[in-house]
C-alpha cells in the first residue's frame, strides 16, 4: 500500500467543547423556553417570540418554494417511505415454545417519542428531514417532533425545510438548533415535551450535546465530517471519480474522500481531474480545499488488498467502480452505505434513491449501523411457563441463584418446584 497522496498535516488546536455544551444544557434545564430563546439570538442572530412553528407558517412555506422542488421533495419521501417499509417488513414478532411449557418470544415496540434534529448552514437540508422523520413514521413512532435553526433570510427555519418536515410527517416543529435544541429534546420545556429519542446529524456542539444526553434519551450516531472511499480500477473513468470525490467535499470543510486503486494511471488521471472538476463547479473552491486537507489517494497491488483498505478506514459511503464489483461486495464488511458501480453515485443516496443518508462516520460502521425504521423500534422479549414448565426449570434455576449467593432468587425458584 502507497499514498500517493495524504491528508495535509494541520496544526489546528482542537479546542474541546465539552464543557461549553455542559453549560447550554444545564442553561436549557434550568432556565427552558426563555435560555432557548436568549440562545437563538445569540448563536443564530435570529429574535423569536415563538419555538412551535405554527400551522399556518408552515402553509406558508409551500407559497414560497417552487413546484419542482415540492414535487421532488414528495418523491424523495416516498421511495425513502418505500424502503423503510420493506425494512420494517423483515423486523417479526416471535414465540415458541422451547420446552413444553415454557413459551419463549418477543415483542416489537416503536419508541413512544423522538425527536429528529435538521441542521442549519450554509444551505438548506430538506433531505435529512425526510431521512430522520419517516423512517421514524413508518416504524409506528407516536409522536415526533421536529427542530432545525432559524435562517436569518426568513428570519425562522428555510421554507424547503419546512415543506420537507411537513411532507415527511412531523407532528410539532421547532425553530431551535444546536447544543440548546438537543438540551430541549432531552430535558424538556413548559413548552416542548421531552422525547425518548434523538436522531439526526449536526455540527460538533450538536454531536457533543447528543453525547452528553445519551443515557438520558436514546440516540442515533454520533455523526463526525462525512466521508467516501472508492475502489476503482484501471477502467474506471477518471472524471468521474473525481467528480463524486469532490461531491462528498463538498458538504464541509472538513469532509474528506479516499481514492484507493490497483491503478497507478488512473490515480495520476484523477489527481489531475480534481482541479478541472473544481474549477468549473460554483462550490468548487469549497469543495478543493476540502480536499487538499483530507483528501487521500492509496494505491494498492490487488482490488482484494483494496478491499481490506477499505475495511481498515470503515467509510461512511463507500463506492465501488471496478469490473469486479460482485466479487469485491463479499469481501467487504464495514462501511455506512455501499453504492456500487458507475450508475449509483454517492448523490442519489443523499437524496432520492431511498436508503437512508444518516450514516455513521469516523470508522463506526465497524460496529453500528445508520438510520433506518428498525432503529425505532424497541426488541422486547417475554416468557410465558406452565406449571409443568415452571417445575421443569426450577431445580437448575435454584442451583445456579444458589451459586450466586442470591438466596432470594433460589426461594423464588424453588416456590415453582411444584408438588
Amino acid at each position: 500500500m502507497i499514498f500517493i497522496k495524504k491528508a495535509a498535516e494541520t496544526s489546528a488546536k482542537i479546542v474541546s467543547i465539552e464543557e461549553d455544551v455542559a453549560k447550554i444544557i444545564e442553561n436549557v434545564r434550568v432556565g427552558g423556553n426563555q435560555a432557548l430563546l436568549e440562545l437563538t439570538r445569540r448563536y443564530d442572530g435570529v429574535a423569536l417570540s415563538n419555538l412551535r412553528v405554527s400551522p399556518e407558517e408552515v402553509k406558508k412555506a409551500y407559497s414560497r418554494i417552487d413546484e419542482k422542488t415540492i414535487e421532488y421533495l414528495r418523491l424523495a419521501a416516498a421511495r425513502i417511505r418505500s424502503f423503510a417499509e420493506k425494512q420494517i417488513e423483515c423486523l417479526l414478532p416471535l414465540e415458541y415454545e422451547s420446552s413444553p411449557g415454557v413459551i419463549l418470544g418477543h415483542r416489537l415496540i416503536p419508541v413512544s417519542s423522538c425527536g429528529a434534529y435538521v441542521p442549519g448552514g450554509r444551505y438548506p437540508l430538506p433531505s435529512s428531514a425526510l431521512m430522520s422523520i419517516v423512517p421514524a413514521r413508518v416504524a409506528g413512532v407516536k409522536r415526533v417532533a421536529a427542530c432545525s435553526p432559524p435562517a436569518k433570510a426568513f428570519a425562522g427555519i428555510h421554507p424547503a425545510v419546512l415543506v420537507a418536515m411537513d411532507i415527511a410527517g412531523a407532528d410539532e416543529i421547532y425553530c431551535m438548533g444546536g447544543a440548546q435544541a438537543v438540551a430541549a429534546y432531552a430535558c424538556g420545556t413548559v413548552s416542548i415535551p421531552r422525547v425518548d429519542m434523538i436522531v439526526g446529524p449536526g455540527n460538533a456542539y450538536v454531536t457533543e450535546a447528543k453525547r452528553q444526553v445519551s443515557g438520558i434519551v436514546g440516540i442515533d450516531i454520533l455523526a463526525g465530517p462525512s466521508e467516501v472511499l472508492i475502489i476503482a480500477d484501471q477502467d474506471a473513468d477518471p472524471a468521474t471519480v473525481a467528480c463524486d470525490l469532490l461531491a462528498q467535499c463538498e458538504h464541509d470543510p472538513t469532509a474528506g474522500g479516499i481514492l484507493v486503486t490497483d491503478s497507478s494511471k488512473l490515480a495520476g488521471q484523477v489527481l489531475e481531474s480534481i482541479y478541472i472538476e473544481a474549477g468549473s463547479l460554483e462550490t468548487g473552491k469549497t469543495a478543493l480545499k476540502a480536499w487538499e486537507d483530507n483528501g487521500q489517494v492509496i494505491l494498492v497491488d490487488t482490488l482484494s488488498e483494496a478491499a481490506a483498505v477499505s475495511d481498515q478506514f470503515a467509510p461512511e459511503h463507500l463506492v465501488l467502480l471496478t469490473m469486479k464489483n460482485n466479487e469485491l461486495i463479499n469481501k467487504l464488511h464495514n462501511y455506512g452505505s455501499l453504492f456500487i458501480g458507475e450508475n449509483a453515485p454517492v448523490a442519489f443516496g443523499d437524496y432520492i434513491s431511498g436508503t437512508n443518508h444518516i450514516l455513521p462516520t469516523m470508522g463506526c460502521s465497524r460496529f453500528s449501523s445508520g438510520v433506518w425504521a428498525g432503529i425505532f423500534v424497541k426488541v422486547s422479549s417475554f416468557q410465558k411457563l406452565t406449571g409443568e414448565g415452571a417445575a421443569s426449570l426450577a431445580d437448575a434455576c435454584s442451583h445456579l441463584a444458589g451459586v450466586e449467593g442470591l438466596k432470594v432468587h433460589q426461594r423464588s425458584a424453588d416456590k415453582r418446584r411444584g408438588k
